[in-house]
């Protein structure tokens, strides 16, 4: 799987985005995809997760729980993350990720991944 990511950019405390990961590829249609993100100096964590099959469930971290929705769009291959009430502590390169194994958590979960969309939440 073959996976690009965009859409990120500077928005203020409250407001929102949304974020793009185009797929492509033989076996995207079979995948789980992740959305993980890497505030500056830290460690890489998660944030979403969807797999593209029918009849999967997305799931969240607590921290986005309420806040954040990732969707698929099968027309487009595109995977959304839609951001609202962003925080500043949502500062961060985000990143799209790929594997066949569903419902993964870790980076090391993941094979195939996207590069990073930086994400900034002014105060």
């Amino acid at each position: 799987v073959q996976l690009q990511a965009s859409g990120g950019g500077l928005v203020q405390a409250g407001g929102s985005l949304r974020l793009s990961c185009a797929a492509s590829g033989r076996t995207f249609a079979r995948s789980y995809i992740g959305w993980f993100r890497q505030p500056p100096g830290k460690e890489r964590e998660f944030v979403a997760g969807i797999p593209w099959w029918t009849g999967g469930s997305a799931n969240y971290a607590d921290s986005v729980k309420a806040r954040f929705t990732v969707s698929i769009d099968n027309a487009k291959n595109t995977v959304y993350l839609q951001m609202n009430s962003l925080k500043p502590e949502d500062t961060a390169v985000y990143y799209c990720a790929a594997d066949l194994r569903p419902y993964g958590r870790r980076p090391s979960d993941f094979g195939s991944w996207g590069q990073g969309t930086q994400v900034t939440v002014s105060s």
